[in-house]
């Protein structure tokens, strides 16, 4: 929520980029082809059989829209989107061979630079057609030259070789150099392996509208396979990744795309019917709008956010969401006096915290190469300040959870570890415990007494979050300002 993240150079990354996470999935959920087709064949599946092949123009266009995309300077999945614009006469088979050929890079770019000897586009794109998406080498033979072919023909032949660590996970140096000493070298192989693979297609059912049953009944009756999520008592996952933009389910506010992770720190939360709770960074409102449903749309929730942008985002899908208790506000910085106001006052707080993304590679694999060390030590001084400013509105007995989706310590239990020692009128509660009160039961944490929430990829099929659970102790007084620059 603090302005610094949302302060940068034309072409610098995005330093918000953990608190997007959730509508860029949701936007990845309402594209591709309609609700109600039949399934596709997928263009990387090659057999003898496929009848689709691609031609020139198509792997001109994607060896474009490649360039465009490794250059690193936006979003990927906005490059994309702009590209598609500008190419209108591109149909939905040919966007998807391309859309997954340039994420098919982003997710294993080192390995097809060392194959393909460098950073060129066009052999980026035909090595991972060929060792990537299962294209052989014949399918391609018109689209090449010769000494192209020859080149593909000795890649498929070679296999993989040996590779260096860092190329295996496909992580970038730096980020292998911060983890593998937190989680060994086998456990960080099966996270690189988990996160370099498409994520799923979750849904998150208002429960305000519908329950679980009743969608999974609706849409096994339209064909479309679907079970109940693991964890969340509220999750859907879809073997298909169909459009929803058209779907009636979509449309009438049963169902949200939301990771299942992102739905289980709505109920490490735990709000009340009735109750005041704060989401502090609440971006485009996914995580609010599950409060809210799970408050059955009493007492209120204020999704606070700097951006316009990005509330605006939040308008129609409170509007399908039927929700009454919601209430967004722009706010100036964490210091707005609309914020002040609230200080003591507030049941349940979220803090959503700006990150670097880390834990969602699976869908967001740009992030790994638009992100640096020096990103993530401003990002984690800037979290820091985002938990101070925050604390002050939780009541006496309230609780204030602390959340990202990053996989790396300094923005997560560094944060928090620093704010309790500089704060003991709050407590860390048990994450586990919190959703064992839920019924919702995880594996056993990876570290024995381990009172942080984390999700892995690999682990529990979600994208990789941190929370911890943090309840302000009773009778204590709170005054506005008092705390964190607030």
């Amino acid at each position: 929520m603090s302005t610094g993240p949302q302060r940068r150079a034309s072409g610098k990354p995005r330093q918000d980029a953990g608190r997007d996470s959730d509508h860029r999935t949701q936007r990845a959920g309402l594209r591709d082809r309609p609700w109600n087709a039949p399934p596709r064949e997928r263009p990387g599946a090659s057999t003898e059989a496929m009848a689709w092949r691609p031609g020139i123009a198509l792997l001109e266009a994607t060896i474009s829209a490649a360039d465009e995309t490794l250059n690193l300077q936006r979003p990927a999945d906005r490059v994309l989107s702009a590209f598609f614009r500008a190419h209108p006469r591109l149909g939905q088979q040919d966007r998807a061979f391309v859309a997954e050929t340039v994420y098919a890079i982003l997710r294993r770019k080192r390995l097809l630079e060392q194959i393909a000897g460098g950073p060129d586009p066009r052999r980026l794109v035909l090595a991972a057609l060929v060792r990537l998406r299962g294209f052989n080498v014949r399918e391609l033979a018109t689209l090449v030259t010769p000494p192209e072919a020859a080149w593909l023909a000795e890649m498929k032949a070679a296999g993989r070789g040996e590779l260096d660590f860092a190329v295996q996970c496909d992580l970038p140096d730096w980020v292998v150099a911060r983890l593998e000493p937190i989680l060994g070298r086998d456990a960080l192989a099966r996270l690189a392996d988990a996160m370099n693979r498409p994520a799923p297609l979750d849904l998150r059912v208002n429960v305000y509208k519908a329950d679980r049953d009743s969608v999974l009944a609706r849409l096994a009756a339209e064909g479309i396979a679907a079970t109940p999520t693991p964890y969340s008592p509220t999750g859907v996952r879809l073997a298909e990744k169909p459009a929803l933009a058209r779907h009636p389910l979509f449309l009438e506010g049963a169902v949200e795309v939301q990771d299942e992770g992102s739905q289980l720190l709505a109920y490490l939360v735990a709000p009340r019917r009735g109750e005041m709770v704060v989401d502090f960074c609440a971006g485009a409102g996914g995580k609010a709008l599950a409060l809210g449903a799970l408050m059955r749309s009493t007492g209120r929730v204020y999704a606070f956010d700097v951006s316009e942008r990005r509330l605006a985002e939040l308008k129609p899908r409170l509007a399908r969401s039927g929700l009454s208790n919601m209430h967004p506000q722009r706010i100036a910085s964490e210091r707005d006096p609309r914020v002040k106001r609230l200080a003591g006052k507030i049941d349940r707080v979220l803090v959503d915290a700006p990150c670097s993304g880390l834990g969602t590679l699976r869908r967001n694999p740009d992030l790994k190469w638009r992100q640096t060390p020096q990103d993530v030590a401003r990002m984690s001084v800037e979290q820091a300040s985002i938990l101070a400013a925050a604390a002050p509105l939780v009541k006496p007995g309230g609780r204030l959870v602390y959340a990202t989706c990053s996989l790396l310590p300094e923005e997560n239990e560094g944060v928090v570890t620093a704010f309790l020692a500089a704060h003991p009128e709050f407590r860390l509660l048990d994450a586990n415990e919190v959703l064992r009160d839920a019924r919702i039961e995880l594996p056993a944490p990876a570290i024995p007494g381990d009172r942080f929430l984390r999700l892995f990829p690999d682990t529990h099929g979600t994208d990789g979050f941190f929370a911890a659970a943090i309840e302000r102790a009773h009778g204590e007084k709170v005054k506005a300002g008092a705390e964190g620059g607030a």
